[in-house]
């Protein structure tokens, strides 16, 4: 059998800017790599040596889609680090202020970036001629999310009301009581969504994922957990470094990370989905066994109902927040820094986000280690590409490269979150290699 080779490039309706590499040799598939080829972002380092009041506001700036997520993991690292515990009225305006964030990701990506795959269309400007009905509620639901981003952290891209140890300022009562209107039609809406995406066509492809998320014993996780699998990982935060590892390769500007010993792991919605969902609300459990979505959900082309179950999600806890929620006292509590290390780890949209920080006494960051959910995917992502191109070697070129493109769209990768903090060698005159 002749070799064949399929080269996407740029791919499109992603974030970022990466490209597919798929070669196949002898009937076999040879070598998949998923090539991200924009420069290192060097947050990290820009980091390093500012005070810690400074770090919400830059690491919100590393993505435009989940800035809240970069916030909320940075805050409770340097919280953990600082011993600073928030009083319920504040974690459950951060809780509100993460619910709009997957609301408007989740928003985003399963009518503008990832329906057209299912529906046959080559993008949501296609979609919306026949299918406006889909594509305007979708923008609505994104607008929602905007929306309490807007309110509670001062402006919807990129947000500057967050800090450690609360916030700056509170919106008034009777604002975030008139969010939950909305948020009332935002879960029919919702809804809706979860019954139609529950009802395409997906391909059957299952894999035996291990499954990486936060768990909280109470509520499904957002901002706080502990870090779980389906196969007996069970570690606070703090242990991340001594369960992950991530690794470079020559083709990407991204690090890649695995469970140390054990390989790739999948995080995001299908994985919070499959650990947690005797945590979501009961009125939510039903509606997705209603439309035969329960775990175990190995299919991954079944995320994208599973982030229209997330959205329902979303609109029921902010609604249900923003009709219990009284303003407390003070916006935030007092922070005295120490030096020390802190760690945090949350639940951005795709998954899992970690912030690792080292502080002198007066608090300025002395080191900094961030994983994005992306980072945490890729080895899985390629892992996925090279089992449906090898099912499916007999259909034509077009047919294999668009099924790659919608594979990695899966995933909804943020390829910029996940370039950041790479080594970089310089080859010498001599020949020799210079660290930098």
């Amino acid at each position: 059998m002749r070799a064949r080779t399929i080269r996407i490039e740029p791919l499109a309706r992603v974030e970022g800017e990466g490209s597919i590499l798929v070669e196949v040799r002898g009937g076999r598939v040879a070598r998949v790599h998923l090539g991200i080829f924009e420069p290192p972002r060097l947050f990290e380092a820009f980091l390093r040596g500012k005070g810690f009041a400074e770090v919400p506001d830059i690491t919100a700036r590393i993505c435009g889609i989940c800035p809240v997520a970069y916030q909320m993991s940075a805050t409770r690292a340097l919280e953990s680090d600082f011993g600073v515990e928030l009083p319920a009225e504040l974690r459950e305006l951060r809780r509100l202020l993460y619910c709009g964030e997957w609301l408007e990701s989740h928003a985003l990506h399963v009518f503008l970036l990832h329906a057209p795959d299912f529906l046959g269309r080559r993008d949501a400007f296609e979609l919306a001629r026949d299918r406006r009905e889909l594509v305007v509620s979708g923008l609505r639901l994104k607008k929602l999310g905007n929306a309490i981003v807007a309110l509670l952290g001062g402006r919807a891209i990129h947000p500057v009301s967050v800090r450690v140890g609360g916030f700056h300022g509170l919106p008034e009562a009777d604002q975030v009581r008139a969010l939950a209107g909305e948020l009332d039609w935002g879960r029919g809406a919702a809804l809706a969504a979860l019954r139609w995406a529950a009802g395409l066509e997906f391909p059957d492809f299952e894999v035996d994922y291990e499954f990486v998320s936060l768990r909280h014993g109470r509520e499904y996780p957002l901002n706080e957990g502990r870090l779980v699998s389906n196969r007996g990982l069970d570690i606070d935060p703090a242990g991340f470094n001594g369960e992950f590892e991530e690794l470079q390769v020559g083709y990407s500007t991204a690090l890649r990370g695995a469970r140390r010993g054990r390989g790739p792991c999948l995080v995001g919605p299908l994985a919070r989905f499959n650990n947690n969902f005797d945590l979501l609300p009961e009125p939510v459990r039903r509606a997705c066994r209603g439309v035969g979505l329960a775990p175990p959900v190995r299919n991954p082309f079944k995320s994208i109902a599973v982030r229209c179950a997330e959205m329902l999600f979303a609109c029921a806890e902010a609604a249900r927040i923003a009709r219990a929620w009284s303003p407390p006292p003070r916006a935030g509590v007092a922070v005295r820094p120490r030096a020390g290390e802190g760690h945090g780890c949350t639940e951005a949209p795709r998954g899992i986000l970690y912030h690792r920080y080292r502080t002198d006494a007066a608090g300025r960051i002395l080191e900094v280690q961030i994983v994005p959910p992306t980072a945490l995917n890729l080895r899985r992502m390629e892992d996925d590409l090279a089992a449906l191109v090898q099912r499916d070697l007999g259909a034509g070129r077009e047919r294999l490269t668009r099924l790659c493109e919608q594979a990695v769209r899966n995933y909804d990768p943020c390829i910029s979150c996940a370039t950041h903090d790479l080594r970089v060698l310089w080859k010498g005159l001599d020949g020799g290699v210079l660290e930098k």
